[in-house]
């Protein structure tokens, strides 16, 4: 899209005229791409990415420096052919990762769409739709770009929309056409239409949409009702006609999403300033040298032996070579097979997530998906988790499980064991229901449930006895469904009646009025005419606003019901009351004339409607409540309490009304039943930036009252100190001197707090508080809530959704994980890992996290030492040789020391040590922790490592020095020359770093023993091998014949056997005596994990949990939820005028 496109105020769509459309929007494609690469931009993409990590940049300066004549003392060859090898590793793993995201592209862009064309439907690819064109989208078929509805198969151009792909909400959603476009009912009506609509430029507002289609010189307004979004689908509609406004990359659910962002890990950050470190460690080593050797020249043995005729001068020139040359000598302290390693050990990590059958899930058939392996280790450092709720959370799918009628309790459950005693079954209540008079409160209480909704029936084509309910609302379905068990049922809908069969009879019910929910009436009312004649009002909404209506005589049963609703809640059960009373005509014909004023009225049109409604809803008869469960996904309350047992703090992110939020947040143990709940009210705050402000910290100022002095004066955000990087992070304890609290804050709110003069005051009341749930925020806000954290706190964040709404934090966050499993999500296409269900995110983030975080750290921290031990052995040695530049070792040697004999210890470490297993870190989460505090992979432990690569070499040189003195002597009076010293050294730097791979593994099986026995025995056999071979190729010459030298060498043998024993025995003792006595909790449950140890600590559970009943029904007294979750502009009037008894067109 160009620039000046964007700059024009609207976009003009011309109807059935291809040439104009093209014209205008050529460069407009419906092809979309969520790759990372494309053929073009891959080498460039990937060597800016590569050449980020200062390794690759450090191997490249001295690949080339090695190409320069008399500078290296190695083969030219030794880092260039090496650097290239780890590029073209990483190159084919980011290729095979890509490909698959290429042709997941290719499924969705070769998908099959009808287009109108000449009077005839043509069938074509989504690739090939373009703006303007007219398409015909059939039941269960996703539409292909952002449409504007102009017919349906439904009566009044309606039709159902499921938006899961997009919101995560398997509920149907309401759309209808315009009346004027109704008649497109075949393609050569959709051919003949003329006109244009001018539409908004394209935009990320998933909810908001501003158009006007004209149509013979006439006018006519586009909303969001018209409006059909790219990745939703059609259900339950045979087919409608609409016109693409927009393609591709500048759909809606697009536009929410962002080119995949290149994510590193905060794992590979710390280790490039470890390759700095060790780059200064070079420098110091190449100048040291570099001025030992001019020192050496003023020497009498150098000036009279070495350089007798030489002048004792040298330039810079001289100097820069020198620098150069021990820069060349040295490079291989930094590991050239590091970042390649890192790779390999990723993918592999990921391998296993793949195929971990723990995270199957049967319903779906799919498995856990790693998108992103170069993420692996941050599952295991993340600290803040931010979650959707619908999708992710909930199924989104509501069940009628128990209800409270004139006083006495009736469940579903049918065995006996599934409920109290004093509980009555549904099919009792049935039974009851056949002998019940009109009047009783459980004929009434049933009627209400089968009248009062804005439900519409749709008749199954296969079995007409069937009835598909289609609700705005899934609890209004739920409803439905519920009168459905006691043999009411809703059959059909009028635009001024319905019909419910009862007992296979059909009464017809005249619908009035209807006074519709929002979020501050909560409750809503149908006022009918029954089919004996009287006016009745049907009343449902939470318990408060309907216990405040109740006439004097109309209270009899609420004591008891409040006892029942208490107990409903105390089970997360979401709650409705409902009542009754009959209306006299005389009172409905007064009613009705406010009634149908206020709703005609230009000025407050909704302050209004909720007088009018006021007036009628009073001196109600209170007739029971309802219990629906609104269904978590298995092992939700359990996933959450166990990822906060690990210090992780959860925050829910959700679209839904606060309401339902905090009733979820109750459900899923997010909310526990002591917290006292911070909820930003709109009408205390006044819903201004001031307000918002001065209620932030009023609030902060009655936390921080309960702090110690050190916590409430600290600064915030707290800086990032040295201290945390050399030891890691101290565990924020803030919570633990302040009563458990939650924040609860909607998305008017939010974006006040999210201000710059409030957002940071915002983000330290939020981090105070256990739980944190942001209701009715849009997909941007989600985003900017996930980047306040991430920007401003020293953690890793983790986001998890299933809907495109999901998408910008997604990609905000470290990591990024998609719910998988459901249709198409473009959530899971985007993140950087998939799951079916959130309870695999325990296993994830405890096991699989933990784990990879544990061997990359090992990994990286044995890569270095590994190096430094050998390649510093080389500095000790140019104490003897005068600085000169010579290699204590044969460069190929040395080039495959990295790539070949200690290339699988790493690899091996990495892909299958555990430290515990996965049955032990579920049982203990706490040990999670030392992954985001940074305990395994810190500046200390860096320095550490290094001493001891430092210790090891001095030891290792010191030793072979005083064992070889000058030289040694064969059997044959031979004298051994500095290459079998190399050689000999080499064996004994060999043996020492893989006894102490072998003592760094937490777990050994059949191949850490093959790799480490395996590459020691490798260089035993090929080192002779190669004495010979190497020589006749002219590869290395100077060790021709020393094969038989240094093996009938009994010295060799000693060393190789002794000095790897005595350099390692220091390592064995501190891995002793740290376990012997300085035991961690680790170490405990590691002996637990050896011997097979039950932990007999007392269960308590079971009295835990009757405590707990007890609090959350007190709590619950305080603050109760209930199910309502229809949008607040109901579907009432579009409802109203649909007529299931009319036919439906063919539409062909």
């Amino acid at each position: 899209m160009s620039k000046s496109q964007l700059n024009e105020p609207e976009r003009i769509i011309y109807l059935n005229d291809s040439e104009k459309n093209l014209l205008k929007y050529k460069k407009e494609s419906n092809y979309i791409s969520t790759s990372k690469y494309t053929i073009y931009s891959f080498i460039f993409i990937f060597l800016k990415e590569q050449f980020s990590k200062y390794a690759n940049v450090f191997f490249l300066f001295t690949a080339l420096l090695q190409q320069i004549p008399n500078v290296s003392p190695t083969n030219r060859w030794t880092t260039a052919i090496p650097l290239v090898f780890v590029l073209s590793v990483t190159a084919v793993k980011e290729i095979f990762e890509d490909y698959k995201r290429h042709k997941t592209d290719n499924e969705v862009n070769n998908r099959k769409i009808q287009v109108i064309e000449n009077n005839s439907i043509n069938i074509k690819t989504w690739n090939d739709v373009k703006v303007g064109d007219i398409v015909r989208v059939e039941n269960d078929e996703y539409f292909p770009a952002d449409l504007i509805l102009l017919s349906s198969s439904e009566p009044d151009t309606l039709c159902y929309i499921e938006t899961s792909n997009l919101d995560g909400e398997t509920n149907l959603k309401i759309k209808q056409g315009l009346v004027e476009t109704s008649n497109i009912l075949t393609p050569e009506l959709a051919s003949q239409m003329k006109g244009l609509i001018k539409s908004e430029q394209p935009n990320n507002r998933l909810y908001n949409y501003d158009g006007v289609i004209i149509l013979n010189d006439k006018s006519f307004p586009l909303d969001p009702t018209q409006l059909l979004l790219r990745g939703a689908k059609l259900k339950n509609t045979q087919w409608i006609y609409g016109v693409v406004i927009t393609t591709g990359h500048n759909t809606k659910l697009l536009r929410n999403s962002n080119k995949t962002p290149i994510k590193k890990t905060s794992v590979e950050h710390m280790t490039n300033y470890q390759i700095v470190f060790l780059f200064g460690i070079l420098l110091v080593l190449s100048l040291t040298c570099t001025i030992g050797y001019f020192l050496r020249q003023d020497k009498s043995f150098e000036k009279t032996v070495l350089h007798p005729t030489e002048e004792n001068s040298f330039s810079i020139k001289d100097i820069i070579l020198g620098f150069l040359t021990f820069i060349v000598l040295y490079n291989n302290l930094i590991p050239i097979s590091l970042i390649v390693t890192m790779e390999f050990v990723k993918y592999c990590i990921s391998i296993l997530i793949n195929n971990d059958m723990d995270m199957y899930y049967d319903v779906m058939d799919t498995t856990a998906q790693c998108r992103t392996s170069s993420l692996v280790e941050e599952l295991g450092q993340v600290e803040y988790i931010f979650s959707d709720k619908t999708g992710t959370l909930t199924c989104n799918i509501m069940e009628f499980k128990k209800c409270s009628i004139a006083g006495e309790k009736y469940t579903r459950s049918t065995k006996k064991n599934d409920g109290p005693i004093n509980e009555i079954t549904f099919d009792e209540l049935k039974g009851d229901l056949k002998d019940a008079d009109f009047n009783d409160v459980i004929y009434q209480f049933v009627t209400l449930l089968s009248v009062c909704h804005t439900v519409i029936p749709e008749q199954d084509e296969n079995d007409p006895s069937v009835y598909n309910y289609q609700a705005s609302s899934p609890d209004e379905g739920a409803l439905v469904k519920g009168a459905l068990l006691f043999d009411f049922k809703f059959t059909t809908r009028k635009p001024h009646s319905v019909i419910v069969n009862v007992n296979g009879q059909d009464l017809e019910y005249e619908i009035l009025n209807v006074c519709e929910f929002n979020s501050t009436r909560k409750r809503m009312s149908t006022i009918v005419k029954c089919p004996n004649g009287e006016i009745k009002i049907y009343c449902k909404g939470a318990d408060t606003v309907i216990f405040e209506r109740l006439a004097k005589n109309g209270n009899i049963y609420m004591d008891k019901t409040i006892e029942h609703l208490e107990e409903y809640a105390s089970e997360g059960l979401r709650t409705l009351c409902l009542a009754t009373r009959t209306i006299s005509p005389e009172e409905y014909e007064t009613w009705s004339k406010i009634f149908d004023a206020a709703s005609t009225t230009l000025v407050n049109r909704e302050e209004e409607l909720s007088k009018a409604a006021e007036l009628i809803e009073k001196d109600l008869f209170l007739l029971g409540a309802t219990a629906i469960e609104d269904k978590l996904q298995d092992g939700i309350p359990e996933t959450i309490t166990t990822l906060s047992q690990a210090g992780i703090k959860i925050w829910i992110l959700t679209g839904d009304k606060q309401e339902t939020a905090i009733n979820i947040g109750l459900s899923c143990q997010l909310i526990n039943n002591e917290m006292e709940l911070i909820i930003f009210d709109d009408e205390v705050i006044k819903g201004t930036s001031q307000g918002v402000s001065e209620f932030i910290d009023s609030q902060l100022s009655t936390i921080k009252q309960k702090l110690p002095k050190k916590y409430a004066e600290a600064e915030f955000p707290p800086k990032i100190t040295f201290r945390n990087k050399w030891i890691g992070k101290e565990e924020d304890i803030r919570q633990k001197f302040i009563p458990p609290t939650g924040l609860v804050i909607d998305g008017k709110m939010l974006e006040y707090a999210l201000r710059d003069e409030n957002k940071i005051k915002f983000l330290e009341l939020a981090t105070l508080c256990q739980a944190v749930i942001c209701c009715r925020v849009s997909p941007l806000q989600k985003a900017l809530v996930v980047k306040l954290v991430k920007n401003n706190i020293d953690a890793i964040t983790l986001a998890i959704g299933d809907g495109a709404n999901d998408v910008g934090m997604i990609q905000a966050a470290h990591v990024g994980v998609g719910i998988n499993g459901m249709e198409g999500l473009q959530a899971a296409r985007a993140a950087d890992f998939a799951i079916s269900q959130f309870r695999f995110l325990r296993k994830l983030l405890l096991v699989h996290g933990s784990w990879a975080y544990s061997r990359l750290s090992k990994l990286i921290l044995y890569s270095f030492y590994k190096n430094l031990t050998l390649y510093l052995t080389q500095f000790w040695y140019s104490f003897n040789n005068g600085f000169s530049g010579q290699t204590i070792y044969e460069s190929w040697t040395l080039t495959s020391y990295n790539v070949i004999f200690t290339v699988f210890p790493p690899i091996v470490m990495g892909f299958f040590d555990q430290f515990l297993n996965a049955i032990y870190l579920n049982k203990y989460p706490k040990l999670y922790k030392e992954g985001f505090l940074g305990k395994k992979f810190n500046i200390s432990l860096f320095v550490a490592w290094a001493l001891n690569g430092i210790y090891h070499s001095l030891l290792l040189y010191l030793l072979i020095k005083n064992i070889w003195f000058e030289s040694q002597i064969d059997p044959n009076g031979d004298i051994g020359n500095h290459w079998m010293l190399g050689s000999t050294l080499f064996t004994c730097v060999l043996g020492t770093v893989l006894l102490k791979a072998g003592l760094t593994m937490d777990k050994w099986n059949k191949y850490t023993t093959l790799a480490i026995v395996g590459s020691y025995a490798c260089w035993i056999i090929l080192l002779p091998i190669y004495c010979y071979i190497g020589p006749l190729i002219n590869l290395s010459p100077e060790l021709d014949g020393m094969e038989k030298k240094i093996y009938s060498s009994s010295i060799f043998w000693f060393s190789v056997i002794i000095i790897p024993c005595v350099c390692i025995f220091r390592d064995y003792i501190w891995k002793f005596m740290s376990r012997e006595y300085f035991t961690t909790d680790k170490h405990v449950i590691q002996e637990m994990q050896k011997y097979i140890i039950d932990d007999y600590s007392a269960d308590q559970s079971w009295y835990q949990k009757a405590v707990g009943k007890v609090k959350l029904i007190n709590h619950m007294r305080k603050s109760r939820g209930f199910a309502f979750s229809q949008l607040e502009s109901g579907p009432a009037d579009i409802i109203r005028i649909y007529d299931t008894t009319k036919r439906k067109p063919s539409g062909k």
